[in-house]
């Protein structure tokens, strides 16, 4: 049997969890319809979305139709669980995205979109709501036609639109306005059809020009509209036979070698990782020592695979399918089984977070246990980006947005005991040297602990170049093995700067290197006293590269979000001293009929704030979309995690802290 991995993905609210339970209904799946308001839905397990009414994780359900198993992913639509979204776009072979019939196109659907058409991920749109007060799919297909992309299709009217009664009506063979707008847009990329069309239009058949339809959306050239209502079921059948009839399900290569990635983690109840992965190519079997992570190997003690409905046990699951493995218990999402595919779930086709905050216990007793239960969220959210100070004690995690921190908060306390509170939320900044700064400490020389030689020159590189680490020394004059432990720690080293913050778009030349080789006592015993290792090399490097990096000095940049404000007319010169006031730069303004679109830049930090102030200041009317643009040098006073020069603690001593925090294991961080 066929296997299509379908995402549906949507702006918050727009229905996409309620059309989920729809399609389950529809396919046979479930006798009876869950409901969000309820908190009653399948795909919507844990206790805060079922509270609050939204998806926060996503989750994997199943149908089949016209001989198709497709494993149906419900991911959130609140821009602070991009994330989760993310991590599934690497795995899909087609998507669903639902737009409000009411509200139309929202800042979140033209960032999916855009991700969704950057990736040539095939797309049908499902216009949902066609029976709520206020429906007007006519005017959201002009929406999707102006504002997401010209290659739509409509493939049906909607009658009463607006009323309990709408109801959705497919165009046919017989509908020459249908065929004609049909012929218009697939010969955009069909010169043959075009032709054809030119020389005898009853020579393109209806079996042509569908045939030419599922040939184009599966390249995702073109995405086909329906509409409908996932309450009333209006329109839904059709949708699902779309999906049967026009996204490509994925090819199935069992007899090739292993390939597939993570996408998810959690924990099952006694506390065991669960991984979800997408299998390529080849296939798993229970008790298959399976490779990840580099060379990493573990044996897989169970697996389930999607069907019907349910996660169901299975022997193996082979290319094609969305399987949970149990037994890999150092997994990690993004990590690739087997062979790496040539889609791996851990690129990012989002802006990664832009803001952090500290993460406090109400119990000095709870530190360890919060700890923990951090580490734990880490694995099912990477993006968290859990940090340990271990000079302030403290823990700081990684947020797209405010929301995040009630759903920290929640599960903190529900799944793990752990009350906490939160310090204000501050911008995740980066640092960039101002000169150039060398340093370096020899073999043998106070106040060098370590048995080696480090010479590091550190120096400004191009803005968005990251960090290139290059040889100063002759590659033969020290074993390769230092060489790469310099690196790497060099790499890790630089995740802290003066400020505390990510270094970045910078050079860093090994100047001087040297070792003492392996030496043994006369009756042949190794002696660690007396021979360098790559300890040592990993314990010196942050001390020379710290020395150097504060002689080049830095300065800390701050994320600024790139937005799109769209504003009722009569109401644009109120906004513009509310941009003012929250440091926001308007760079343009365009009058378009009875609003204005403002576009500018603002400071990540004072997203929150806008996005607060909008629905009082435009009636309701404003809409704002913003993404991550640019570092911008922070004005007045840098902010600071943490300076060694301001630290109690004496340089060598803070240096030294330093070393043992980069050497530590990441889960001892």
């Amino acid at each position: 049997m066929k296997t299509l991995n379908l995402g549906i993905l949507a702006h918050v609210d727009a229905g996409k969890t309620s059309l989920t339970e729809r399609l389950l209904h529809n396919a046979g799946v479930i006798d009876e319809l869950g409901s969000v308001d309820d908190g009653s839905t399948r795909t919507d397990t844990m206790a805060l979305e079922r509270q609050r009414g939204i998806t926060i994780r996503s989750a994997v359900v199943s149908f089949v139709v016209d001989g198709v198993t497709v494993n149906l992913i419900d991911t959130p639509g609140h821009p602070d669980f991009i994330a989760e979204v993310e991590r599934v776009l690497g795995v899909l072979d087609g998507a669903v995205l639902v737009v409000s019939a009411v509200e139309g196109v929202q800042a979140q659907t033209r960032v999916l979109m855009r991700t969704l058409h950057r990736l040539r991920i095939p797309t049908l749109l499902f216009v949902n709501k066609v029976d709520r007060a206020g429906a007007d799919p006519e005017r959201v297909l002009r929406q999707l036609a102006e504002k997401l992309t010209p290659a739509v299709i409509a493939t049906g009217r909607v009658d009463a639109p607006g009323t309990r009664a709408a109801r959705c009506v497919p165009f046919g063979s017989d509908d020459a306005g249908y065929t004609d707008r049909l012929v218009d847009l697939l010969a955009t990329h069909d010169d043959g059809l075009l032709a054809g069309y030119v020389e005898d239009e009853s020579a393109v058949t209806w079996g042509r020009l569908r045939s030419v339809l599922t040939a184009q959306t599966g390249r995702a050239r073109v995405h086909p509209v329906f509409a409908g209502s996932a309450i009333t079921g209006a329109g839904v059948d059709a949708l699902i036979t779309g999906i049967a009839d026009l996204l490509p399900a994925a090819e199935s290569d069992e007899d090739g070698p292993l390939s597939g990635t993570v996408f998810k983690v959690e924990r099952g109840p006694a506390g065991e990782k669960i991984a979800y992965a997408r299998i390529f190519t080849g296939m798993v079997r229970v008790r298959d020592r399976v490779r990840y992570r580099r060379h990493e190997a573990a044996k897989v003690t169970a697996i389930s695979v999607f069907e019907a409905g349910n996660a169901v046990p299975r022997p193996a699951a082979g290319a094609g399918r969305i399987a949970k493995l149990w037994g890999l218990d150092d997994i990690r999402i993004g990590d690739p089984l087997g062979t790496p595919p040539d889609r791996p779930a851990g690129r990012h086709h989002f802006s990664p977070p832009t803001l952090e905050t500290v993460v406090v216990p109400c119990r000095a007793a709870d530190r360890a246990a919060l700890h923990t239960a951090l580490t734990q969220l880490a694995e099912q959210d990477p993006l968290i980006n859990l940090r340990q100070d271990d000079i302030r004690q403290e823990i700081s995690v990684s947020l797209y947005g405010e929301v995040q921190k009630e759903v920290i908060r929640a599960t903190l306390a529900d799944e793990h005991g752990v009350a906490v509170t939160f310090r204000e939320t501050t911008p995740v900044c980066v640092e960039r040297p101002v000169g150039v700064g060398a340093a370096v400490e020899w073999i043998g020389k106070e106040p060098n602990p370590f048995l080696g030689t480090v010479g590091l020159r550190i120096e400004p590189a191009p803005i968005d170049s990251g960090v290139e680490f290059r040889l100063g020394i002759e590659l033969g004059s020290m074993p390769l093995a230092f060489l790469k432990a310099i690196e790497e720690t060099v790499r890790e080293t630089l995740r802290q700067g003066l400020h505390g913050w990510q270094v970045t778009d910078c050079r860093i030349t090994l100047t001087h290197g040297g070792y003492w080789a392996r030496q043994s006592h006369s009756h042949g015993v190794f002696d660690k006293s007396m021979s360098s290792t790559a300890g040592d090399f990993r314990n010196l490097t942050p001390l020379v590269l710290m020395d150097a990096l504060a002689r080049a000095g830095t300065r800390v940049y701050e994320p600024m979000h790139r937005f799109r404000l769209d504003v009722p007319a009569d109401l644009f010169g109120a906004v513009l001293p509310v941009l003012a006031r929250l440091d926001a730069v308007p760079r343009t303004s365009t009058a378009r009929g009875t609003s204005y679109l403002v576009e500018g830049e603002v400071p990540a930090v004072r997203v929150h704030a806008l996005e607060q102030r909008l629905p009082s200041l435009t009636r309701g009317e404003g809409v704002l979309e913003s993404e991550f643009a640019h570092y911008r040098l922070v004005r007045g006073p840098a902010p600071s995690r943490t300076r060694w020069d301001h630290n109690p603690l004496n340089r060598k001593d803070y240096l030294l802290a330093v070393a043992r925090r980069v050497t530590a294991r990441p889960e001892q961080r």
